[in-house]
């Protein structure tokens, strides 16, 4: 518990330096589990990469709960993490788990979709959603319309490469146009383990409030208001995803 009270001291930080402290954030983090990333799931890395985005959902969320995924050729959304439980939390449900389907290939598109489900159908609200996706190199070209629809939406990525894969897509989400806004950054890291807790978290919030500022202008983030009554939910006659294709 000591080391995540410092890291949460270490996001408090970052943060202000951002003008980040009255943010409220919802925060997720989809995790590669393909077979390339055994090694880092065994040793620990994966663990300690949960305990150091939890601190950043403890800062940001009120309720201090980060939204967990984890992905290869299937993907699995797994039981939300707190400070409460996140001793073991890899071992315990995931790697003993063995309705996770994991050490596959790899394939985004259906994670990320059921990321904007559990956000945009299931859970609307006024607070973005930040999620940070973690992936060690081939993430497919078929991500794309996914990127561009959700620009219109509360919703920023994150993606973060580690290892020496493949990331030539990931690093043009920048210039990637047919966007409302740039709803998405890369950075890589070679070793994760290796990276001080205040470079990671500047790294990861570099864009973010740039993305903030051009949503609110935009009118995609709204300033708080009243919620509406249960029933208000979003019309399902029309479909989720017609919704958000714009179909």
């Amino acid at each position: 518990m000591a080391t995540i009270d410092l890291q949460k001291k270490t996001v408090k930080i970052v943060l202000e330096k951002k003008n980040l402290v009255k943010v409220t954030a919802r925060v997720g983090l989809v995790l590669d589990i393909t077979g390339s990333m055994r090694n880092l799931y065994k040793n620990g890395t994966v663990q300690r990469v949960v305990e150091r985005i939890l601190a950043m959902a403890a800062q940001f969320d009120d309720d201090g709960v980060l939204d967990v995924w984890v992905y290869d050729n299937e993907f699995s959304r797994l039981k939300p993490v707190t400070e409460r439980d996140f001793e073991g939390y890899v071992n315990r449900i995931i790697l003993e788990n063995d309705l996770v389907h994991k050490f596959g290939r790899n394939d985004e598109p259906p994670v990320m979709k059921d990321v904007l489900k559990k956000y945009l159908e299931e859970e609307p609200s006024q607070d973005p959603a930040y999620i940070v996706f973690i992936n060690d190199g081939g993430c497919k070209k078929s991500i794309k319309p996914l990127i561009e629809r959700s620009a219109k939406y509360p919703i920023f990525w994150q993606f973060v490469g580690i290892g020496n894969g493949n990331f030539d897509f990931l690093r043009t989400l920048d210039t990637m146009e047919g966007r409302v806004v740039d709803n998405a950054n890369f950075f890589h890291i070679d070793d994760i383990d290796q990276i001080s807790d205040d470079k990671l978290y500047d790294a990861l919030l570099t864009e973010f409030p740039i993305w903030l500022k051009e949503a609110r202008e935009k009118g995609i983030l709204k300033e708080a208001e009243p919620k509406a009554p249960t029933n208000s939910s979003p019309d399902k006659k029309q479909g989720f995803w017609n919704r958000v294709f714009g179909r």
